[in-house]
């Protein structure tokens, strides 16, 4: 039970349609509903300084600016207000147009979906669908407690701009669940189908299957950075060029640690470092440890062919010319004869 304790005494109020508290609200952060809550204060206030601008929101919020036009433009997206860019240079200077919510109410103007009609009966009639049904039912239990109609129209938002089934839905919910142990408001389940939507993961087997790619690639990263002696962990950039070196260039894991090896002996190693001598073996189209190996071999035909024919004694000793490596060895011509005789007459010869 709520009530309203009567005062005589008036200090101003603001009224605010319940359309604004029962549909729209649920869909924005808390910041968002202060900004529109104070701007349209103002709006209403006839007696407020001309002077009051965002300006005076971000002062009052203790909030940056940007976060002030970022909740305009939240809002303008679900077509409750317009903005107008005011004359000058200044990319934050917007007057602010507030739209009669009761005859975007009574009109039935989509709110930023082609197929939903933001009322309770829209509700209603979608919920009669059997997927529907059991999205809701199911979320109803992983959060704890029922949605209100508000978180109804803004899952089926999502489900409308990024294309995603009943299922996705779910799955994403259980997927906050399990990472932070509690509910998050709609938003932040947005924010968790956008990614998937802009990684190209449309079912729940799609989100399996990059989170098991994701584990094992953040083993890579850790063995990788290991060899390099890195204690951190890699940054985007060098993320990137790490996806490469498996994704693009094809490279075994050994042999990308056998680069990391490589730059023991200098200063200042770098994954910039690695990346060139991936993209140098790449060119050379080697892809495992077998590939270098033989691309190693085959850059030193030359001193393998100076070692196998350089000769050596039985003594171990250089090898060395004499003068007697300088006769003709004839004698291979002669019979064992003919030798007997030339020896014969030499002796004769010398002692005559």
């Amino acid at each position: 039970m709520f009530f309203k304790e009567v005062n005589e005494v008036d200090l101003g109020e603001t009224s605010i349609a319940n359309i604004f508290i029962d549909i729209f609200m649920p869909m924005a952060d808390g910041l968002y509903v202060k900004v529109y809550l104070l701007g349209y204060k103002n709006a209403c206030d006839t007696g407020c300084s001309p002077k009051f601008n965002n300006s005076s929101i971000a002062k009052n919020l203790n909030v940056p600016l940007s976060d002030v036009i970022s909740a305009w433009k939240f809002w303008e997206g679900k077509n409750i207000i317009k903005m107008h860019k005011n004359d000058g240079y200044d990319d934050f200077d917007y007057s602010i147009e507030f739209l009669d919510l009761k005859k975007l109410y009574m009109e039935n103007i989509p709110v930023n979906t082609k197929s939903i009609k933001s009322n309770s009966d829209s509700i209603v009639h979608i919920a009669e669908n059997d997927s529907i049904r059991k999205m809701f039912n199911s979320i109803n239990q992983i959060v704890g407690r029922y949605l209100d109609q508000g978180e109804k129209l803004s899952i089926l938002d999502i489900m409308n701009k990024y294309n995603m089934s009943s299922d996705m839905i779910v799955c994403a919910y259980e997927h906050v669940k399990d990472k932070t142990g509690s509910s998050k408001p709609v938003k932040y389940i947005e924010g968790i189908i956008r990614n998937w939507y802009d990684s190209n993961v449309y079912t729940p087997q799609d989100v399996k299957d990059s989170f098991a790619v994701r584990s094992e690639r953040y083993m890579l990263y850790k063995t990788i950075f290991n060899e390099l002696g890195f204690p951190r962990q890699p940054s985007k950039s060098e993320k990137q060029l790490i996806d490469e070196w498996f994704d693009k260039f094809n490279m075994d894991i050994e042999l990308i640690l056998e680069a990391c090896s490589k730059s023991k002996n200098i200063s200042n190693p770098s994954v910039s470092y690695i990346n060139g001598i991936i993209k140098s073996w790449s060119n050379k189209n080697i892809k495992n440890l077998e590939d270098l190996k033989i691309d190693e071999q085959s850059q030193r035909p030359k001193e393998n062919v100076t070692k196998n024919i350089s000769p050596k004694n039985t003594s171990g000793d250089a090898y060395k010319k004499t003068k007697f490596h300088n006769f003709n060895e004839t004698f291979t011509q002669y019979t064992p004869e003919e030798l007997d005789e030339i020896i014969e007459k030499s002796q004769k010869e010398k002692f005559r």
